[in-house]
């Protein structure tokens, strides 16, 4: 089985791209070796059928840490999915979160001592290991521990690390940026599939020039 850095599965094949209505499958095999340089490896695969594991070139995906170990990643994920809890959307785009809150650490040794203890605390709190707990036990370790440093740095860093990326992009109907294709009103703005379609009225006929 080919294992596919998560952070190229959908590079070069953004959303955006809607004129063709698809995007293009990537052949990015990544030796095993590649893996072993960082601290720790998040591994997993996507759903088969889903709307991500058709496009990728492989069901199974991996992300390096470079600072952080597997088990401090996974309690990254689980802390995100407190947060930000999105059914559809897979551990793949969590692993991102821990990919970026594990370069936070990586660049800064103050802030991988802030991270670090964050998830020991988790874990204390959970009295274990915070990912194995229980989904109501987590919300609760996750609820005291707001007004933290390390909630915010994991709550801000989800902002961008779930949504700004092309995998949430798909799963979530967004198509991407419009402004280098004429903008929203000459490309269609009804995009979001899950939205009930407004009145006519609510939509007045937009002003070309």
């Amino acid at each position: 089985m080919r294992v596919i850095a998560i952070e190229t599965m959908f590079e070069g094949a953004g959303c955006e791209d809607a004129s063709a209505g698809e995007v293009p499958k990537l052949d990015l095999p990544l030796a095993r070796r590649e893996f072993l340089k960082g601290s720790g490896v998040l591994m997993g695969t996507l759903a088969t059928g889903s709307v991500l594991a058709a496009l990728a070139p492989s069901t199974a995906w991996a992300v390096e840490l470079k600072t952080l170990s597997k088990a401090e990643g996974e309690a990254v994920m689980k802390m995100g999915r407190v947060l930000f809890p999105h059914k559809k959307l897979p551990d793949a785009v969590y692993a991102l979160l821990a990919k970026d809150i594990d370069a936070k650490a990586a660049g800064d040794a103050g802030a991988a001592k802030m991270i670090k203890d964050g998830i020991a605390a988790l874990n204390s709190a959970a009295g274990g290991i915070f990912a194995k707990a229980s989904e109501k036990k987590r919300k609760e370790i996750v609820k005291g521990m707001e007004g933290q440093p390390f909630f915010a740095t994991v709550r801000g860093q989800c902002i961008t690390s779930l949504y700004d990326n092309d995998m949430a992009f798909k799963v979530l109907g967004y198509p991407g940026s419009a402004w280098e294709k004429g903008g929203y009103i000459t490309r269609g703005f009804q995009d979001l599939k899950w939205l009930p379609a407004p009145p006519l009225e609510a939509s007045p006929k937009p002003y070309l020039g």
